[in-house]
């Protein structure tokens, strides 16, 4: 019984679980058995030389790549199969390398154009709640999109996420 109780408590505290999964681009193997469990509240970096398989386990956990075995669970629900726009409903996300925000637009316009509470969340995103996480955007909100930095471009795509 008790090991029951230990196993019950570990899931409800992974909030994502990779475990065992290979995926191939074609006839070409890139990840070979990988797991990692993170668990809630923790943060964690992915790290790796080039061609390591950095992006292609977070393509894989997105569904943009699919794995070709093992498991992805998110929340102690299966998500490996289920096509991305599911797995991005689930609150899994993804912000992809690059700047990506419209260069022409200032930093509180291009927060509105990618804001919407698409969920329906009781407690949506606000500005407000951006601004209070990303101080740096609060200071540019009229600058514009292309003046930003690399990382103050992520953060405001982060943010509107």
């Amino acid at each position: 019984m008790a090991e029951a109780k230990s196993a019950e408590s570990k899931t409800a505290e992974t909030l994502l679980e990779v475990d065992g999964i290979e995926t191939c681009y074609g006839l070409s193997q890139v990840l070979f058995g990988l797991s990692l469990q993170i668990k809630s509240g923790e943060m964690v970096a992915l790290m790796g030389r080039n061609g390591m398989g950095k992006t292609t386990t977070i393509r894989s956990i997105m569904g943009l790549t699919p794995a070709r075995s093992g498991a992805i669970r998110f929340a102690g629900e299966a998500v490996r199969g289920l096509p991305s726009y599911r797995i991005a409903k689930l609150g899994i996300g993804l912000v992809p390398e690059g700047r990506q925000i419209f260069p022409n637009l200032t930093v509180r316009e291009n927060l509105v154009a990618a804001s919407g509470n698409r969920l329906g969340a009781s407690d949506p995103w606000t500005i407000d709640k951006i601004h209070a996480l990303f101080p740096r955007l609060a200071e540019r909100t009229s600058n514009m999109g292309v003046t930003l930095s690399g990382a103050s471009s992520r953060c405001s795509r982060s943010a509107a996420r």
